[in-house]
C-alpha cells in the first residue's frame, strides 16, 4: 500500500514538473502583457512536432536532446512573430477580442501541422540514457519521470532567479505590477513584450519536448492541455510563479490519487475515482475560486489604463438598423418560398438556433459587463433537458419546459458564485462548472448515454417536414431575440447596466449589482437552452459536444465577430460565423485554418466588430449626405 501511494505521488509530481513549464510560461506571458493566451497549448504541441522531426532525422542522443532544444528555439521564434505580427496590435483590447484572436491562432496552428505532419498520431522514442527504471519498495519507477521532476524543480529555481538577481527580472516585475508607470519611466515595453512572449513560447516548445517519449504527438494535444494550464495559471494566481509550481503540484497529485484509488465502495455505494481524473482540475480550481477569488498566490489584476475601454451606450436601433433587422426578418420569412434544398433549410435553422445562442451571451457581455468561457454547459443542458423529456414520454412543448428548467437551475446554481467574481476569474470559474458538468454527461452513461450520447429526438409528425419544423425554429427563436432586445432597454436593462459601468455608484443609489448580474446570468443561461431544445429537435440527437470548451468558444467568437454592445451584433456574428464554417468545411480539408485566418483579419482590421464597424461609417455618411445637399 506504501509503495503504491509513493509511485502515485512521483508520478503526480513527474506529470506536475511537465505540466509547470508549460503553465509557466503563460503565466509569465500574462503577468507582463495581460494577454490570456489560448494559443499557449498550440505551441505545446509545435514543441512535441519539431522534436519529433528533428529525433526522427538525426536520431541517437544528439537527436533527441538536440530537438528538444530545438523544439524551444524553434516555438520561441513562433512566438516571436505571433506577439510582432498579431498581438501588438490589440494589446489595448478588450480581454475577450484578445482571447478571439489567440484561438484564430489555435485554428491556423492545427491546421498547418495537419499540413505538415498528417493526421497520425507519431510516436517518438525513448530519451537516451533514461530509457531504464529504478525499483522502490519492488515497484519500478521511470528514471525519465526522475528526470523531469529535477528539470521541474531546476527550472522553478532558474526562473526565480532570473526574477529576482537580473535587469531583465527587474523589468517583468515593475511591467507586473504597473505597465503605464514603467513606460513612463521610459522602458522600452514592446521589446519587453516580445521578450517576454518569447520567453514564455521557449517554456511552451520545452515542454511539449519533454513530453515525447511519454505521449505521442497529435493534433488533439493543444486543446487537452490549454485547459490544464490555464487550471495551474488561475489556481495558483495570474501572474505568480511559485503559485504556477504549487498548483500544478495540487492538480497532477490529485489527479494521480484517482487514478491510484481506483474503484472504491464507500458506505455500500461504489465510486469510480479514476473517471474524476476528467474533471478533477476544475472541481479544485472552483473550490479554490471560491473561496479564494484571486487564487492562491494572486493579487487582484491591475489592468493598465490605457488597457481599458470605455462601455459604449446601447442605443435605440437608429433606421438603418431598423432597416436591416426588417430585411432579415423577411428574408427569413419568405426562405422556404425562395430556396428548393432541403439543405438550405438545414443551415438556415442551424443560424437561427445559434444567433439566440449568441445573444444570451452577449446580454451578459455586453449589458452585464460579465465574462462567460463555458456558456456551452446551458446549451447543452437544455438539450439534455429535452432530449430526456422525450425518452420519457413527453411531447415537444414539455421537453422545451423541461430543457428551459433545466438549463435554468443550472444557471441559477452556477451563476450564484460566479458574479462574486469578476474579470477573468469569473471567466475561468464558468469554465469550471461547465467541464464539471460536461464530466457527468460525459460519464454518465445509464442516463445520458455517455459519450455515445441520445439519439431518436425527433419532433411530432407535425413538424417532421423540415419546412415545419423550420417555421417552429423561426417562432421560438425570434421570440428569444426579441425578448432579448426588449430587456435591455427596460428598467432591468438600464440597471443592470448602470451596475457594469460603477458598481459602488450603483449601490449608492440603492441597486444590487451582485443581484442584477445573477438575475441576468439566470435569464442567460435560460435562454441559451432554449437554443439547445431547439437544436436538439433538429439534429435528432445530442453528444456531450454540445457541452464542450470549443462550443463555448464559438459563442464567443460569434458575438465578438458581430460586436458587442450592439442588439445586432451578436446575431449578425452568428449568421456570419455559422455560414463561414459550413462553406469552407465542404470546400478544403484546412478549413479550420481558413476560418482562423478570416476571425484574425477581421478582429485586426474591425475590432469593434461587423456592426459595430458599419455603425461608425453611419456619422461619415450622413456628412457626406450633408454636404451634398448644402451644394
Amino acid at each position: 500500500m506504501l509503495s503504491s501511494f509513493l509511485i502515485q505521488t512521483l508520478n503526480g509530481l513527474a506529470s506536475a514538473s511537465s505540466l509547470f513549464l508549460v503553465a509557466v510560461g503563460l503565466s509569465l506571458i500574462f503577468g507582463v502583457t495581460r494577454i490570456v493566451n489560448f494559443a499557449h497549448g498550440s505551441f505545446y504541441m509545435l514543441g512535441v512536432y519539431v522534436a519529433y522531426s528533428v529525433v526522427t532525422t538525426v536520431g541517437g542522443a544528439l537527436g533527441f536532446w538536440g530537438g528538444v532544444v530545438v523544439a524551444g528555439l524553434a516555438v520561441a521564434v513562433v512566438g516571436l512573430l505571433v506577439e510582432f505580427l498579431i498581438l501588438r496590435r490589440i494589446y489595448d483590447a478588450p480581454e475577450l477580442l484578445q482571447l478571439i484572436a489567440t484561438f484564430a491562432l489555435v485554428l491556423i496552428i492545427k491546421d498547418a501541422a495537419l499540413a505538415i505532419w498528417g493526421p497520425e498520431d507519431l510516436l517518438g522514442p525513448r530519451a537516451p540514457g533514461f530509457t531504464g527504471a529504478i525499483d522502490i519498495f519492488g515497484k519500478a519507477f521511470p528514471t525519465f519521470d526522475v528526470l523531469l521532476i529535477v528539470l521541474g524543480v531546476a527550472m522553478l529555481f532558474a526562473l526565480t532567479a532570473l526574477l529576482k538577481k537580473t535587469r531583465f527580472g527587474l523589468l517583468l516585475r515593475a511591467a507586473t505590477q504597473d505597465r503605464e508607470m514603467t513606460d513612463a519611466l521610459g522602458v522600452n515595453q514592446k521589446l519587453l513584450f516580445t521578450a517576454v512572449f518569447a520567453l514564455g513560447s521557449f517554456l511552451a516548445g520545452i515542454g511539449g519536448a519533454l513530453q515525447l517519449p511519454r505521449e505521442p504527438a497529435n493534433l488533439a494535444m493543444d486543446l487537452t492541455i490549454i485547459a490544464d494550464v490555464f487550471v495551474v495559471v488561475v489556481v495558483g494566481g495570474l501572474g505568480s510563479l511559485p503559485g504556477a509550481f504549487v498548483a500544478a503540484i495540487i492538480i497532477s497529485l490529485v489527479k494521480a490519487y484517482c487514478i491510484g484509488l481506483g474503484a472504491v465502495t464507500l458506505f455500500g455505494v461504489d465510486f469510480e475515482f479514476s473517471k474524476f481524473t476528467l474533471v478533477a482540475e476544475f472541481i479544485v480550481m472552483a473550490l479554490v475560486l471560491v473561496f479564494k477569488p484571486n487564487g492562491l498566490f494572486g493579487k487582484p489584476i491591475t489592468h493598465s489604463r490605457s488597457a481599458s475601454v470605455a462601455q459604449t451606450l446601447v442605443k435605440l436601433p437608429s433606421r438603418a438598423s431598423l432597416i436591416g433587422a426588417t430585411v432579415g426578418v423577411l428574408v427569413m420569412l419568405f426562405l422556404p418560398a425562395l430556396v428548393a434544398s432541403e439543405y438550405t433549410l438545414v443551415l438556415a435553422i442551424d443560424m437561427m438556433v445559434f444567433s439566440l445562442f449568441a445573444a444570451s451571451l452577449g446580454l451578459i457581455i455586453g449589458a452585464g459587463g460579465m465574462g462567460s468561457f463555458g456558456h456551452a454547459a446551458y446549451f447543452g443542458l437544455g438539450a439534455y433537458g429535452a432530449a430526456l423529456s422525450v425518452k420519457l414520454g413527453g411531447g415537444i412543448f414539455v421537453a422545451m419546459g423541461s430543457g428551459m428548467a433545466l438549463a435554468g437551475a443550472g444557471a441559477l446554481l452556477f451563476g450564484w458564485f460566479s458574479v462574486r467574481l469578476s474579470g477573468t476569474y469569473m471567466a475561468m470559474l464558468t469554465l469550471a462548472f461547465a467541464q464539471i458538468t460536461w464530466s457527468i454527461v460525459f460519464q454518465w452513461d445509464a442516463v445520458t448515454g455517455g459519450s455515445n450520447g441520445l439519439v431518436g429526438i425527433w419532433p411530432p409528425s407535425f413538424l417532421s417536414a423540415r419546412q415545419d419544423f423550420y417555421w417552429f425554429a423561426l417562432a421560438v427563436c425570434g421570440a428569444g431575440l426579441l425578448l432579448c432586445a426588449w430587456l435591455v432597454h427596460t428598467p432591468f436593462g438600464y440597471s443592470l447596466r448602470a451596475s457594469r459601468d460603477s458598481s459602488v455608484k450603483g449601490r449608492a443609489i440603492g441597486l444590487s449589482p451582485a443581484r442584477l448580474q445573477w438575475a441576468a446570468f439566470t435569464l442567460a443561461g435560460t435562454l441559451a437552452g432554449v437554443a439547445g431544445v431547439v437544436y436538439a429537435f433538429s439534429k435528432g440527437s445530442i453528444s456531450p459536444e454540445v457541452l464542450s470548451i470549443p462550443r463555448s468558444v464559438d459563442a464567443l467568437v460569434m458575438v465578438l465577430l458581430g460586436g458587442v454592445n450592439t442588439l445586432l451584433g451578436p446575431i449578425v456574428g452568428a449568421v456570419a460565423f455559422t455560414w463561414l464554417q459550413d462553406t469552407l468545411a465542404r470546400s478544403t480539408e484546412y478549413w479550420r485554418g481558413a476560418l482562423g485566418a478570416i476571425i484574425l483579419l477581421l478582429v485586426l482590421l474591425f475590432p469593434r466588430g461587423i456592426v459595430g464597424t458599419m455603425a461608425t461609417f453611419g456619422p461619415w455618411i450622413k456628412a457626406i449626405m450633408a454636404r451634398r445637399s448644402a451644394r
